[in-house]
């Protein structure tokens, strides 16, 4: 099979025979002819006992499926309608885990799940939020958020390797071993011993001898069951009880946690933990959430990828694809705060052309294509014409076509996330200091003093003056970065009816308002709008699009609107995302950090808000060792004996 260029994997050479799918490759069905639901059922559903153990699972707990092959996800939906069956407590989640090394398209995956009407609805919403055909870790929320489905695409060591979850149970799947050794070597069950729970619980389909004496070596208590239908037997197996300590996932549940920040990424963080059923409360001094950078009318969701697939790009992609996935999942309308929407939600995919608007832009996207190979439904290239029919704008420039971005009201998005019971707001209450005693942080605010065993600083460009860290032990490297926005009347501009992103982008009109922006001031402190920085987003604007104005573009003498914004960024411009305990000179445990997002904070909070809340209550993380290792706070302090070395 042919290698494909970063960061496409190679989908399932699948062919069909009696309407069941075969693979090619391995010579197998991905299920048995006659019954494939009822074999599930028969070799992973009842031998974990899921029904029972699914039943006890307390409110606020999660219940954690390890599986090796997805395939067609049939094993999923079944565990998924098992775990409906079983109706556990409105915050119980369960988390399935499987890795894939040749997914299925996504209109093989319907032709395939279309078969047991049963499972319609929960097959209509996997499909529908199935990733592209890309490598690595993709984190799906689904049913509200009551089930998470982490799927990685790539080989099953690698998975093991990269993931990091501890499992209830496993589903050992994927082709029979003498067809596809690969899935089912003596390290893989060494990880999945790495990978279990106390007491953890399998099932396979297979009962070679090898495999069953790769997982007794490994500590796991097997026995041979039978099997279904034409198949003798089948391998069920249990890991003793262990009384020593705890897993290091195996933490408990939250009592409270105290957010300060009530801009995109902690709204989205309090909302994450509040579905989960861990209180929140939500600190900020502003008088509503979303008064920072997040409080602009109209924001893109928007990316930059990289010419060459580094973990950098990966970061970006992955928070590219949740975020496009996690915003089309927003219910319409959202709340009364929208009704004056468009759509009646504060989310359009409208697309969104990046455009090759000088011969350096241009030269970079031709080396982007070259050397990368991405699916259609992330982006493709669009020359000047297509561009013009996408856009409904003429343009003489080429570009790069992401057909499910578009633009939020972000503002809008940030009221209705914390409207849900669980989070308790403190507005206009501006915090003065955060102090440790005991297990407990106490922050200070000019009204009341709230204490909570964990605390989480999202407080964009105040951030690094929260942390309690005396100066003389070093300092954070982040910085504010000043951005006006301009706000165009719907008489002055044609509306496009994508999102269009240069050295400036413009989105469609909301409320009679095209924004368009924002300015990128390194030097420059002033919360004030200023005429220079309309100027300059009118010139760049006219210089991407000279098309773009009814008749001419504002001049001096129009009195334009806008906003002010300062973008938080570190000094590799990359996010922070996790605990601050690494971070010497103070007792920071049980403190936490989520900034530094920059111009992509719509991009970045959602995912970076899953993983927080993943590490907090001890789940499944979303995010793959590698992409953690990028976002960890403490590369962002600098200690004071390097600034003396320098």
């Amino acid at each position: 099979m042919t290698q494909l260029a970063p960061p496409a994997i190679e989908s399932a050479d699948i062919r069909w025979h009696d309407g069941i799918p075969e693979s090619r490759t391995f010579g197998d069905v991905y299920f048995n002819r006659d019954n494939g639901l009822e074999e599930t059922r028969h070799v992973f559903i009842r031998p974990n006992e899921l029904a029972r153990r699914f039943a006890r699972v307390a409110d606020g707990a999660a219940f954690v499926i390890g599986e090796t092959g997805f395939g067609t996800g049939l094993n999923f939906l079944a565990a998924w309608q098992e775990w409906r069956r079983a109706n556990p407590p409105p915050c119980a989640r369960l988390h399935f885990v499987s890795v894939e090394r040749y997914p299925l398209q996504r209109e093989d995956l319907h032709r395939a799940l279309a078969l047991w009407p049963e499972l319609a609805d929960l097959a209509e919403e996997l499909v529908a939020q199935y990733p592209p055909l890309v490598r690595g870790a993709h984190r799906m929320r689904l049913d509200n958020g009551r089930v998470r489905l982490t799927l990685f695409f790539g080989d099953v060591l690698d998975a093991w390797q990269e993931l990091e979850f501890n499992a209830d149970a496993w589903f050992l799947d994927g082709f029979a071993p003498a067809l596809n050794p690969s899935m089912w070597p003596d390290e893989a069950m060494e990880q999945i011993r790495r990978h279990s729970k106390r007491e953890a619980t399998l099932a396979t389909f297979t009962s070679v001898g090898r495999v069953r004496r790769a997982l007794e070596n490994c500590g796991f208590q097997m026995h041979k069951a039978g099997g279904f239908g034409r198949k003798r037997d089948m391998l069920v197996g249990s890991l003793p009880p262990d009384p020593g300590p705890a897993p290091r996932n195996d933490v408990p549940q939250p009592k409270g946690i105290a957010i300060i920040g009530a801009g995109i990424a902690g709204c989205l963080l309090a909302r994450n933990l509040a579905e989960r059923g861990v209180p929140v409360t939500l600190i900020d001094a502003a008088e509503q959430p979303g008064a920072g950078a997040s409080g602009n009318l109209q924001g893109a969701l928007y990316v930059k990828l990289g010419v060459e697939f580094n973990a950098q790009t990966q970061l970006a992609l992955s928070g590219l694809l949740f975020s496009q996935r996690y915003y089309a999942s927003l219910p319409e309308p959202l709340s009364e705060s929208l009704s004056e929407s468009p759509s009646g939600s504060c989310w359009h995919r409208t697309g969104l052309f990046q455009m090759a608007h000088n011969e350096q832009e241009r030269q970079r996207q031709q080396r982007f294509l070259e050397r990368n190979q991405y699916p259609a439904d992330i982006v493709e290239p669009v020359d000047a014409g297509a561009a013009t029919d996408l856009t409904g704008i003429e343009t003489e420039h080429s570009g790069l076509w992401f057909h499910n971005s578009g633009w939020l009201q972000p503002a809008a998005l940030c009221r209705d996330l914390i409207r849900p019971p669980g989070i308790t707001t403190l507005f206009s209450n501006p915090v003065e200091s955060l102090a440790r005693n005991g297990n407990q942080w106490f922050i200070a605010t000019q009204r009341q003093t709230v204490s909570a065993a964990q605390a989480v600083i999202c407080g964009g460009h105040h951030s690094p003056a929260l942390i309690p860290v005396d100066s003389q032990h070093g300092h954070f490297r982040f910085k504010p970065i000043r951005g006006q926005v301009t706000h165009l009347p719907d008489h002055v501009v044609k509306a496009p009816r994508a999102v269009i992103c240069g050295p400036r982008y413009i989105n469609p009109t909301c409320d009679g308002v095209a924004v368009t922006g924002a300015t990128f001031d390194l030097h420059n402190a002033s919360p004030e709008m200023n005429e220079a920085s309309h100027r300059e987003n009118i010139d760049e604007l006219h210089d991407m699009l000279p098309a773009i104005w009814l008749d001419q573009a504002p001049g001096p003498d129009q009195h334009l609107s806008g906003r002010v914004g300062f973008r938080c960024t570190t000094h590799d411009y990359q996010p922070a995302a996790g605990a601050l305990a690494a971070v010497p000179g103070a007792d920071l445990r049980d403190l936490f950090l989520l900034t530094g997002l920059g111009s992509k904070g719509l991009t970045y909070a959602p995912l970076l808000a899953e993983y927080l809340a993943d590490t907090l209550t001890g789940e499944p993380a979303c995010l793959p060792r590698s992409l953690i290792k990028r976002v960890r706070p403490e590369r962002c302090f600098r200690p004071m004996a390097q600034e003396k070395v320098s």
